[in-house]
């Protein structure tokens, strides 16, 4: 990949080896390791001691660096935090037999060895710290005059980060000086894993090619830590600016109130449907460059910010519908779950700059108006949606600048009523989870539509009834190998049957099927028995041509 300075294997005894430093950004993300990360580590690396396994993968450590000498930790501080950690205990427990006079002159010479291998320097005069790993601004302090010094670790007036990584020291300090119970004993541990534990180390020269490095890896389900690189950006624009700490500490309130009103949903998702919504569309590999390019000085960094913390609950609600965002607005709820449930996204910049720039009844009707296009567009044509995005985008402009909207604008992606009908009256679902949600919906929107009877289709209540079985062979009504493969999912070969009444159907003939339908709630379930005598692949094609039509009518955009 272009900008990659170079990709290598090493171990951990190379990485830390050949004067080498590293520094975590100051405004990268904290120390966050806790109980279930430090015992998998360990037991991986007990696992190695016994010799059940000759090496141990740690993952990729992502490096930024000009010369070769000193490298920003892009992504990996935690695990390289962990391995310093484990290192300065094996230090302090050596430190405790030099105290105890235990093979004194022996154990010290161990403690510098290691400590100058794996640790740094100490300058004996001035107890001035010249570490191989310099921690971010709110750890460092704490990591080079207490731990590294092996002083008694504070425990007031710490915050996050230092508490855990003084709950991480004391942790593997309990469980190695139990472990091990000499000087020699202590330095064959370490001997023993640092040249065993190996990562796929990435260098790379500037931010930009770091960014472009995770989206490469998370694309191939490596999820790293994206969102990290574009706070350490964002935040050393300010620093740039020698700022007073209340700037720094309102960048953190604005970044973590952003981050925490997230929770599971992807920040990195958020920035560009977040961006999308005010400017010209930007794909998700160009979106880190983008910003640099448009956000450099403070007030702009200030802006997005409070911007993107006044937007968040917007966004959460668009994503979750039932957030109590909408509590008031009964109609976008039930729109926005059907998006859902279609699971589409691409409508979500537009809807941003929608609710932020229309009144409550325009919403509504570009809402309700993209749940059309979507079902004409994504669910029966199946069609590519980038051009979709172009067309949100664009609209999402327009209504950014003169606060309106018509359906025409839409027109280009709104799928004709012939070519709906001929993509509708072929369609098929095959059996998944999200298919039967959305054969339901269907069939609850045309019940509705034709006899006014409600039907809960996000309910349980009802089930999906293959009417020629899944499971059919040529002795169930006269279909033949291929026009079972060609019916057994045509929509119209399926219909709505409540679940306590759907086992008893399974594979019986059409005529003993009919008089279970007879029992259903559902009118068009019913109606099968009303209007077919037997089943085959001509009375599916009617059916399904005639549902077709009733969906015509239900999912119409008047342009």
């Amino acid at each position: 990949m272009k900008g990659i300075i170079d990709t290598s294997s090493m171990t951990y005894r190379q990485i830390m080896g050949n004067g080498i430093k590293y520094e975590i950004p100051k405004f990268q993300r904290d120390y966050t390791w806790e109980t279930e990360h430090w015992d998998d580590l360990w037991q991986d690396i007990f696992q190695l001691l016994s010799e059940e396994e000759t090496e141990h993968y740690m993952g990729y450590l992502v490096l930024q660096t000009t010369d070769n000498k000193n490298y920003q930790i892009i992504d990996g501080q935690q695990r390289l935090t962990t391995l310093s950690i484990i290192v300065l205990v094996v230090l302090k427990c050596l430190d405790d037999f030099i105290k105890n006079d235990i093979e004194k002159d022996s154990n010290q010479k161990r403690k510098e060895t290691l400590h100058n291998s794996y640790i740094g320097t100490i300058d004996p005069v001035t107890l001035i710290t010249n570490n191989k790993l310099k921690l971010n601004r709110n750890s460092d302090d704490y990591y080079r005059n207490y731990i590294v010094l092996l002083k008694d670790l504070p425990i007031r007036n710490t915050n996050a980060s230092q508490k855990h990584m003084r709950e991480c020291f004391n942790w593997y300090y309990d469980r190695i000086k139990k472990k091990f119970k000499t000087g020699l004993e202590l330095a064959a541990f370490i001997d023993g894993i640092v040249d065993k534990l190996f990562f796929t180390v990435i260098k790379v020269s500037d931010q930009l090619n770091a960014f472009k490095v995770f989206e490469t890896l998370n694309a191939r389900g490596v999820q790293l830590s994206s969102s990290d690189l574009l706070k350490n950006y964002l935040f050393s624009i300010v620093d740039e600016t020698k700022p007073h700490e209340n700037e720094i500490e309102e960048l953190e309130k604005l970044w973590s109130g952003i981050i925490g009103k997230l929770g599971s949903l992807k920040f990195e998702d958020y920035l560009r449907y977040y961006w999308n919504s005010s400017h010209k569309t930007v794909s998700k590999k160009n979106l880190f460059k983008t910003i640099k390019n448009e956000i450099k000085t403070k007030e702009q960094t200030f802006a997005l910010l409070r911007d993107l913390l006044e937007t968040v609950d917007l966004y959460i609600a668009i994503s979750e519908p039932n957030d109590s965002f909408w509590n008031e607005f009964k109609e976008v709820k039930e729109s926005l779950t059907e998006l859902k449930m279609f699971q589409i996204k691409q409508t979500n910049s537009l809807l941003i700059s929608a609710y932020k720039n229309l009144d409550k009844v325009e919403f509504l009707k570009l809402l309700k108006a993209t749940v059309i296009i979507s079902f004409r567009y994504n669910i029966i044509g199946g069609l590519n949606p980038n051009e979709q995005e172009e067309v949100y985008n664009t609209l999402a402009l327009k209504i950014n600048r003169d606060k309106l909207f018509t359906p025409k604008d839409l027109e280009k992606i709104y799928i004709n009523d012939d070519n709906f009908l001929s993509d509708f009256s072929t369609k098929q679902f095959k059996s998944t989870t999200r298919n039967h949600r959305i054969v339901k919906y269907i069939y609850a929107k045309i019940e509705m539509y034709k006899y006014q009877h409600d039907i809960p289709w996000d309910s349980d209540i009802y089930t999906i009834e293959h009417i020629l079985p899944e499971s059919a062979d040529e002795y169930w009504g006269g279909f033949n190998d291929e026009e079972i493969n060609r019916s057994v999912y045509r929509l119209a070969n399926l219909t709505l049957l409540e679940k306590k009444i759907n086992n008893a159907a399974s594979t019986l003939p059409f005529q003993d099927k009919v008089e279970i339908f007879k029992k259903s709630n559902s009118k068009l379930t019913q109606a099968i028995s009303e209007h077919y005598e037997n089943w085959n692949e001509d009375k599916i094609s009617a059916r399904q041509k005639q549902l077709a039509k009733e969906a015509k009518s239900i999912w119409r955009l008047v342009i």
